[in-house]
C-alpha cells in the first residue's frame, strides 16, 4: 500500500492527535474515569498511554538513526504487535493505571497530553525529509512509515476513547485513511465486507468489535488473519 507525501502525513498526525486534544479538553474528570476501549483502562489511563506514544515521537524525530530502514508502516505492526503473552500484558496494563493514578486528578493528564502532541507534530514539521531514518521500539523506519505508525495508533485510540459514546466525533478522514491503508496492508489479499464503513473497518479488524455471521461469511479465508495485531486489551 502506498501512503500520501511526508507533509501530508504531517498534516494527518496534526489532524489525528488534535482531534484527541478536542476530544478531551471537554471531559471532566468523570468522564475520564470511565471505562475506555480498552479491557481494564479507564479514558484517563488510555490517554496517559498514548501520551506515552507521543513522547516516544519526540525522542524518535530527535535521534535519527544512520542505519537503514529495516520495516515499513505495515510490517512494524507485524513486528511489534503486542505482548508475547499475559503476563507482560497485564503488567504493562497495571502499570499504565498506576501512572495515570499518580495524577493528582484524572483531568491532570489532559494538558500533558496536549502538549506533548503539539510539540510531537511540530518536530515531524521540522523534520520533514523523505529520506530520514527513525528508530523506534528496536526498528529503523524511514519518516513517511514511521509518522503512518503514530497515525494509526492514534486513530485506533481516539475510538478507544469514544467507545459507548454515539454523540462523540470520529477521527479525521486524512488520519482515518492512512489506517485503513495499514489495515489493508496487513489483511494483504483479504476482501473486506462492502457494507463496512472506515470506523467498523478498524474496529472489527482489531478485534475491538465482534464479526456477524454475515461478517464471517463474507471475509470466508480471510477470517485468520483478523484480528490483524494485539486486540483492544493490549493497548494497540
Amino acid at each position: 500500500m502506498s501512503l500520501p507525501t511526508t507533509p501530508e502525513l504531517v498534516d494527518a498526525l496534526d489532524a489525528a492527535y488534535s482531534g484527541v486534544t478536542a476530544l478531551v479538553a471537554g471531559l471532566d474528570d468523570d468522564d475520564l474515569l470511565r471505562p475506555s476501549g480498552c479491557l481494564g483502562w479507564s479514558r484517563g489511563d488510555l490517554l496517559f498511554h498514548l501520551t506515552g506514544d507521543a513522547q516516544r515521537a519526540l525522542v524518535a524525530l530527535a535521534t535519527p538513526s544512520g542505519s537503514a530502514p529495516d520495516t515499513d508502516f505495515v510490517g512494524y505492526w507485524r513486528t511489534h504487535s503486542g505482548f508475547s503473552d499475559r503476563e507482560a500484558e497485564a503488567a504493562h496494563a497495571r502499570w499504565v493505571r498506576r501512572s495515570a493514578a499518580a495524577f493528582d486528578r484524572p483531568g491532570g493528564i489532559v494538558p500533558l497530553w496536549s502538549a506533548t502532541a503539539l510539540a510531537a507534530v511540530r518536530a515531524a514539521a521540522a523534520a520533514v525529509a523523505p529520506e530520514r531514518r527513525v528508530p523506534t521500539q528496536g526498528l529503523v523506519l524511514a519518516l513517511p512509515d514511521f509518522l503512518a505508525t503514530l497515525i494509526t495508533e492514534a486513530v485506533l485510540h481516539h475510538l478507544d476513547l469514544i467507545a459507548g459514546w454515539s454523540a462523540a466525533p470520529r477521527p479525521a478522514d486524512s488520519a482515518m485513511s492512512v489506517a485503513l491503508a495499514t489495515i489493508v496492508g496487513l489483511l494483504g489479499d483479504t476482501r473486506l465486507p462492502a457494507n463496512w464503513d472506515g470506523c467498523e473497518t478498524l474496529l472489527k479488524c482489531t478485534g475491538r468489535a465482534a464479526l456477524t455471521e454475515s461478517d464471517r461469511s463474507s471475509l470466508g479465508a480471510g477470517m485468520a488473519r483478523i484480528p490483524v495485531f494485539g486486540t483492544a486489551t493490549s493497548g494497540y
